[in-house]
């Protein structure tokens, strides 16, 4: 399925929650019970994270394979039918990543979590006997694999049904790199800057922002730019075209690195010491517009932006991201302002990287929150301060989600957290660290009639109402 480009002359709200932020944590029933409730609410794009299967932990941004979904998201599995011819097409049509992704499944329980480029030569290096081998003697593990696989693609495309009955889109999220220990790195090292022995030289990341002193140091595999444009670009193809299978609008996570990438020595332990290094995100770009009348791609587009990235944005006319939490600055020229905000850009009011608003205004110092209540025009002779305004960090938060959605931007996307008013400890992910993420959920009884009939309110006001129920 190639999704068709949403109308980006229609103004909506958006909801971001990834599906382990469900309280079951997976795609059960309460996804069905969610897109009902969201509907109901008036947004009509539900913005979910990576879906891929976490490598270690549980950061979707580090999984096993570009392609595979995370069977941890399937509340059961279903008995094998060998007879199931959609499972037969499902592995024909899918082949191309399935085979190997089963196959390094296996051979990572078989030597004992090892990564990959630890394996015995035979292995490491793919030798088509010691694969096959391997295959024989674990063939019903591997069709288990297989089974999960398309188990939980089925339930998905189910998801999509019923989100598209109710008038929802789905937005999805890709990380622009893949893990070091994965399944694409093992089967295609050609279109990686690998040794021979598997290991790197650079690896990825980003250096200092507002996210992080010392940069972050992500660790993945750079790509080999010259073997991938060669090949026509045949990988990322192949992984445009699985992603629009399951989403109507994708965001690419670090679009920036489609300009130029930060290489980092991998004996660095941060990633204060790098440089960039241009890449061709132009020509990558380009080949996908034969295939697609628009690029339904969204552009995180924060960090070190230069004109030259958003250039590359502007040309292929994807929406850049307006994050209200960093607008708050001395700088009129600041692109996340609210007067700054432009048409064809996304506005948040945090994203899954951020801490929730409230969290946010909550842990400013006592100046900052008040030039914030300056800024919102929540000063005036009756309040002088923040400490005038009975619980301000609700207020703030309130006040922020109105001016999200009546923001310029076409689409308005709200994090869940901010919905439910929640501080700190709902936060999804502290970028740099890596405990304590990834495991926030909410309750059903969180949401009651009150906070469904206000948001759609809200929503209404802001021309941003687009399915009448």
């Amino acid at each position: 399925m190639t999704s068709p480009a949403p109308d980006n002359n229609v103004r909506r709200a958006g909801i971001l929650l990834h599906p382990t932020s469900l309280p079951s944590g997976m795609l059960d029933r309460d996804v069905e019970r969610w897109l009902q409730l969201i509907a109901d609410s008036g947004f009509s794009v539900w913005q979910v994270l990576p879906l891929g299967e976490p490598q270690v932990g549980l950061s979707p941004y580090q999984c096993s394979s570009a392609f595979a979904m995370n069977p941890a998201l399937l509340p059961e599995l279903p008995p094998i039918d060998d007879l199931d011819t959609a499972f037969t097409e499902f592995c024909s049509d899918h082949e191309f990543w399935l085979d190997d992704y089963a196959l390094f499944k296996i051979l990572k329980v078989h030597f004992n979590g090892a990564s990959w480029f630890d394996w015995p030569d035979a292995w490491k290096y793919r030798d088509m006997q010691a694969l096959q081998q391997t295959r024989d003697q674990y063939a019903r593990a591997i069709t288990v694999l297989k089974w999960q696989q398309y188990q939980i693609h089925q339930r998905w495309q189910d998801i999509r049904m019923k989100a598209a009955d109710k008038g929802i889109l789905l937005f999805g999220d890709m990380p622009i790199f893949v893990g070091h220990d994965s399944t694409d790195v093992w089967a295609h090292p050609e279109w990686f800057l690998l040794n021979d022995d598997g290991s790197m030289n650079v690896v990825t990341g980003v250096p200092p922002d507002y996210f992080s002193e010392t940069g972050q140091r992500w660790g993945n595999p750079h790509y080999n730019w010259d073997a991938m444009q060669e090949s026509g670009f045949q990988w990322w193809h192949s992984r445009i075209d699985h992603y629009l299978d399951q989403f109507d609008l994708l965001r690419i996570d670090h679009f920036r690195g489609l300009e130029a990438v930060w290489m980092i020595d991998a004996a660095c332990e941060t990633a204060v010491d790098g440089h960039w290094e241009k890449v061709p995100g132009d020509a990558l770009l380009s080949s996908f517009i034969d295939g697609l009348e628009h690029l339904p791609f969204v552009a995180e587009d924060l960090g070190i932006i230069t004109a030259e990235v958003t250039a590359l944005r502007i040309k292929y006319q994807l929406p850049g991201m307006s994050i209200l939490q960093f607008g708050f600055d001395e700088f009129e020229d600041n692109p996340h302002k609210p007067h700054n905000i432009v048409q064809d850009n996304i506005t948040y009011t945090g994203t899954h990287d951020n801490d929730t608003t409230r969290g946010w205004f909550d842990s400013l110092e006592d100046h900052v929150k008040n030039q914030v209540l300056q800024s919102l025009g929540l000063l005036n002779e009756h309040c002088h301060s923040w400490h005038d305004l009975p619980d301000a960090g609700r207020v703030v938060v309130d006040a922020l989600v109105t001016q999200a959605m009546n923001s310029r931007a076409e689409l308005c996307m709200l994090p869940m957290q901010d919905w439910l008013q929640l501080g700190s400890e709902a936060r999804m992910n502290t970028p740099g660290t890596v405990s304590g993420n990834w495991n926030w959920q909410f309750q059903w009884e969180q949401l009651n009639p009150e906070h469904i009939d206000k948001m759609r309110l809200i929503i209404e006001k802001s021309q941003r109402l687009v399915n009448e129920q």
